[in-house]
């Protein structure tokens, strides 16, 4: 059974402080930004999900642990173990992991950790359930909370159910986070490549007041022709 010390052992091991700097200016770890604080090793993603798998039988208490490290690259290993035990676990073990995830979100702090798993474990888990928790994580003034509340419907979009980003997106219309305003953009962009009436319909009625970033973001990939008409509009 691996332990934590040898996945900590193994993550030191695969440092590289050159990358860990640039990944410091990337996600805007200075005085009061976004990611103030956060430490990395410089671990690129691909390594890290590598070593999740030779990991996957972490038990949930080291988990937690690594989960509540303060640096980076530790919490997003403990992300990717987790979404391996959520894909190969049966009901109870998904449910024990999307509990396990809600308990946990003030350490999924920064985008890149909440977009590579809340569309894998919280909107996978609600696929077949009632979602009131997205519309109270969307309200939340955590901002990786609503983050999370927007990236975990990419799971319903993928399955052509556009309801929840709707709503989600009216809901956050007026958020001020440039980081909400993006995620919000991109998914309406995804329903886009799905659907796009249901998007050109989302844009007619809210383009006057939605945020340049979200708006730029939705109008993505509609052609050279419509995204004029927007813009001009």
């Amino acid at each position: 059974m691996p332990t934590l010390a040898q996945l900590k052992k193994e993550l030191k091991s695969l440092a590289d402080p050159e990358y860990a700097k640039i990944l410091r200016k990337f996600f805007k770890t200075g005085k009061g930004e976004y990611g103030e604080g956060d430490v990395f090793l410089g671990i690129r993603v691909p390594v890290q999900r590598k070593t999740a798998k030779e990991f996957k039988d972490l038990k949930i208490k080291d988990i937690q642990k690594l989960l509540s490290n303060k640096i980076h690259d530790e919490r997003s290993v403990a992300l990717f173990i987790l979404i391996g035990q959520y894909a190969g676990g049966d009901e109870k073990i998904k449910k024990q992991v999307y509990n396990f995830y809600l308990r946990n979100t003030e350490n999924i702090n920064n985008w890149d950790l909440v977009d590579s798993s809340a569309p894998n474990i919280v909107g996978d888990y609600l696929l077949d359930k009632p979602r009131n928790i997205l519309y109270k994580l969307a309200k939340s003034r955590n901002l990786w909370e609503r983050r999370i509340a927007v990236v975990a419907v990419y799971a319903f979009i993928k399955n052509g159910d556009f309801k929840d980003i709707i709503k989600i997106a009216e809901m956050l219309l007026k958020d001020e986070h440039d980081l909400i305003h993006k995620a919000v953009g991109w998914m309406l962009r995804e329903v886009g490549k799905k659907d796009e009436k249901i998007l050109e319909k989302f844009l007619d009625k809210h383009y006057r007041v939605m945020p340049r970033t979200m708006f730029r973001y939705s109008i993505e990939k509609l052609n050279n022709e419509k995204r004029k008409f927007y813009l001009v509009k």
